[in-house]
């Protein structure tokens, strides 16, 4: 009987578990988005809302504890500077797991794990905004400009 278990063993002992849930789980930090088999997913929604958790409480602790689950620094990284002041205001709920269909090979069924946070816009994107608005400024400007010259003449 499993009374009182809290864990879905995914099939695989311990340590491969814990390595397979600690890879999943930095590739939705890093992507945003992942897609896996459903029972994955679910198994990796716990373990990045507990991440999430660390990350908004952000002292020293918190990063060695993540850091016992997300060995990439540059995903740790994300994780404390970006992700968790982004859902300082939420108070749980960071990620979502929809299932998106089932697996041609094998019928596995797919779910797609999200973490409820806004990309950064990329710096191209926020260059064209800028030109875009020198461009209806200069252009309102020198609509300005010909009205006070009609008004003058």
């Amino acid at each position: 009987m499993r009374h009182g278990a809290k864990i879905k063993k995914l099939g695989r002992p311990a340590a491969h578990r814990r390595a397979m849930l600690g890879n999943l789980a930095t590739s939705v930090i890093m992507h945003r988005s992942v897609t896996t088999t459903a029972v994955r997913a679910r198994a990796v929604c716990r373990v990045v809302e507990h991440l999430v958790t660390l990350a908004k409480r952000g002292d020293l602790h918190a990063r060695r504890l993540a850091a016992a689950t997300i060995h990439d620094k540059a995903a740790l990284h994300m994780l404390f500077a970006e992700i968790g002041p982004q859902l300082a205001a939420r108070t749980g709920g960071y990620t979502r797991a929809l299932r998106v269909g089932i697996r041609q090979g094998d019928g596995a069924a797919l779910s797609v794990v999200q973490l409820l946070v806004e990309r950064p816009q990329p710096a191209k994107e926020k260059t064209k905004e800028k030109k875009k608005k020198s461009k209806t400024e200069s252009s309102t400007e020198t609509a300005k400009k010909e009205k006070t010259a009609k008004e003058s003449a």
